[in-house]
């Protein structure tokens, strides 16, 4: 075993060498120097940081894949001149190095100096300094940062009149404070808020434009008085042109949209908030736009003000119409080591307009079929579910709300589950609202959810090992669910695909029984004492979970990223329960969470695979896991990654099937922990993204010998899965 390690390691050294001697400055012609590296030293103040100045470089060398090291840079250099069917396959492939530039030295050099005086250091010095070893070429630029002065006194000067009343009222939210330091860099923010502030008051049309500033750095050395001006003409007109500053009310409003498109024009004027007479304010247009553009019936929300009269702006609401109804598709899969294939197909047809008042209609068929070839062994799901979304909240006025207006959902389900243990039906339906707050955080909450489970066909043997496990009997039985959820999520970018750096947190809570158990000591009790819901006893039971990610993306044009998630949950059951439902039970495993192995797969703990599932069906009723992946672009579409996963689930109660190797205690956390890493591949269209991904197992708490997997050990039968997914894991 050992000797098969090295043998493994020392192959992975040789293909590193192997592409570390390949040159990356072979392509350049004569006279050429590739950019290996910027640095940034400020001489001055070695606690500044210098992430703010990179940005202002104008030239990036290539971005690296590990230790300085990009695979694709060294393959381009491959290229043997001839320009035939090898270079233009290596071109397409690598990447080209970047060649050193003189002349965008010195443009850089004028920017961070433009930069830094914007940023209130005056008389900044900025140098170069060029270092050329072996055709690449290291750019240090040496900063030294010029003086700053602190703001002693302020004075303002405001014309008579209406926006005065409102500026001084204003006062204590300006952000230019004694003491900060003067730049123009603060000096723009502040008119950008005071600006945007005396607009939501009525001053339609008045900008950051009407503001001027004068600083004194003579009459008190070392600080600066600053007077900050408001006129009655802009920046680049003179006293001729002076104009009333004065509020706006609102005139005629308008709302136009498509002949062909047939809608309840009364949901519009429900959702518009720019009202004939009231005053005009930006946040008020704002909303309107947000409102309008939720329903998302149309392609394009465009509201024109233009002024009428002298103190009157009138209001044109254009609205353009986008694809009412359509498709979606999705699917995944995954196989591991041992032959067992698992596909989850997904189709959902929509209508974002099914009763001409904007509601959403959401109709999905879904299936999971995991099976194994020339074998009788086979899972097979179905579900099909229906939506109804209406655009505004039930039961209460559009006027109480004067932001976005919350939509109310309605869902029902049916889940068909044929495994070779059981059979079983899984009614649902929800009743609650949805919406957003300022774009960034989204809820859900529903104050009444119903799941109705019933099992037929239970394998015998299975029926035996459940008789035997008080813990696995509860949560294999028919169960009446009535409870309340919530789901909360807020993220700093919302797109399908991100391409900037974000943040997402998401939280979701269930709670079920509380509600029944008050009228429990009416009802007909089961040979347990458990309270009866048409003779099916109901559950009783909290559950949450929490993930937390962050993606950090880098290097030239977005081409790396490292993306991170956390993520915990627990469940526990009590009352009229004692066990979880199994559909509440977390798993790990598949193509968004583990990917050394398949859907519930591991655990739960240190347990080994339960043999009375013919299928793996590992839960727990607690769950921890943590991912990191890291994200490189290759050639034209297709990007790479590298990733490793970690976690596992766990049980809260002693199972007697599985004695205390499923249970989370703080002795055997370590041992339990699942780690795999792995590669991907992955084809990024834009509108759609499609993943392959292999994860190999490094440490299987299931494993009785060493849990710990070597190199030589990684691609052996049942320490693989491979994994096929639309969209990234997280």
């Amino acid at each position: 075993m050992v000797q098969k390690h090295t043998i493994t390691a020392i192959l992975l050294l040789c293909v590193f060498a192997i592409f570390q001697s390949c040159s990356t400055t072979r392509v350049l012609q004569e006279g050429e120097y590739r950019l290996a590296k910027n640095k940034i030293e400020v001489m001055n103040d070695k606690k500044f940081n210098t992430n703010d100045i990179e940005p202002y470089i104008k030239q990036s060398p290539n971005s690296y894949f590990m230790f300085g090291w990009n695979p694709f840079l060294n393959i381009y250099n491959m290229a043997n001149g001839k320009g035939k069917g090898w270079d233009r396959f290596v071109k397409k492939i690598g990447v080209a190095p970047v060649v050193y530039n003189p002349d965008l030295v010195s443009s850089s050099i004028t920017n961070i100096s433009d930069h830094l005086q914007y940023r209130g250091y005056y008389g900044s010095k900025v140098d170069s300094r060029i270092k050329v070893k072996k055709r690449k070429v290291t750019v240090t630029y040496l900063v030294t940062l010029g003086k700053r002065f602190p703001i002693k006194e302020i004075t303002y000067s405001v014309p008579e009149g209406e926006l005065a009343e409102e500026f001084w009222k204003d006062t204590s939210s300006v952000t230019i404070k004694r003491g900060a330091w003067l730049s123009e860099d603060a000096l723009d923010r502040e008119t950008d808020r005071s600006s945007r502030h005396l607009r939501n008051m009525g001053f339609y049309g008045f900008s950051k434009n009407y503001y001027s500033f004068e600083a004194d750095t003579i009459t008190c050395p070392d600080s600066a008085l600053l007077e900050m001006r408001i006129s009655e003409y802009t920046r680049n007109e003179g006293p001729d042109d002076a104009r009333p500053l004065r509020k706006f009310s609102i005139g005629d409003v308008a709302i136009s949209y498509p002949q062909d498109l047939k809608v309840n024009e009364n949901v519009l004027r429900n959702l518009n908030t720019i009202i004939p007479g009231s005053i005009y304010s930006e946040n008020t247009v704002n909303n309107t736009y947000t409102r309008l553009s939720s329903l998302n019936m149309f392609s394009s929300v465009n509201i024109e003000m233009n002024q009428a009269d002298s103190n009157v702006v009138d209001c044109n609401i254009s609205l353009a119409k986008s694809r009412l109804q359509g498709f979606k598709f999705n699917i995944e899969g995954s196989t591991n080591s041992s032959g067992l294939f698992g596909v989850s197909p997904q189709l959902s047809y929509f209508h974002k307009n099914i009763f001409r008042g904007g509601e959403w209609l959401n109709l999905s068929f879904m299936g999971n079929f995991q099976f194994r070839p020339n074998d009788d062994t086979r899972s097979n799901e179905f579900g099909v579910s229906a939506g109804l979304s209406f655009p505004k909240f039930l039961f209460l006025p559009y006027s109480l709300f004067t932001g976005a207006v919350p939509r109310t959902d309605i869902n029902v389900s049916y889940n068909y589950q044929s495994r070779p243990e059981y059979t079983r039906n899984i009614i649902s339906t929800s009743f609650g609202y949805s919406g957003n707050i300022k774009g960034r955080l989204f809820y859900q909450f529903y104050p009444l959810q119903l799941n109705i489970v019933r099992l037929f066909d239970l394998d015998e043997g299975f029926y035996n090992s459940l008789r035997n496990d008080p813990f696995m009997r509860n949560s294999y039985q028919d169960h009446f669910d009535l409870g309340s959820g919530a789901t909360f999520q807020y993220t700093t970018n919302t797109d399908v695909n991100p391409k900037t750096s974000y943040f997402y947190t998401r939280l979701q809570f269930d709670i079920a029984g509380n509600l029944l158990s008050a009228f429990r000591p009416l009802m007909q009790k089961d040979a347990s004492g458990a309270g009866m819901v048409w003779n099916t006893p109901f559950s009783q039971y909290v559950k949450s979970e929490i993930s937390v990610g962050r993606t950090w993306v880098f290097g030239r044009n977005g081409g790396q990223a490292v993306a991170t998630r956390f993520l915990a949950g627990a469940g526990y059951a009590y009352g009229n329960s004692t066990a979880l439902p199994f559909e509440k039970h977390f798993y790990s495993g598949g193509a968004n969470s583990l990917r050394g192995w398949q859907a519930r797969a591991v655990g739960p703990g240190l347990s080994q695979m339960d043999t009375t599932f013919i299928i793996p069906n590992q839960t727990g009723d607690m769950k921890l896991e943590a991912n990191v992946e890291y994200r490189f672009k290759m050639f034209w579409k297709v990007a790479g990654a590298l990733f490793v996963d970690a976690g596992n689930v766990w049980t809260l109660r002693d199972s007697e099937s599985s004695g205390n190797t499923s249970l989370f205690t703080w002795s055997n956390f370590g041992k339990s922990i699942a780690v795999n890493w792995g590669a991907g591949i992955r084809l990024d269209l834009n509108f759609l993204l499609l993943r392959f991904d292999m994860g190999m197992r490094v440490h299987d708490p299931a494993r009785t010998d060493s849990r710990w997997l070597g190199p030589g050990q990684w691609l052996r039968r049942g320490n693989y899965a491979v994994h096929f997914g639309v969209g990234y894991p997280f």
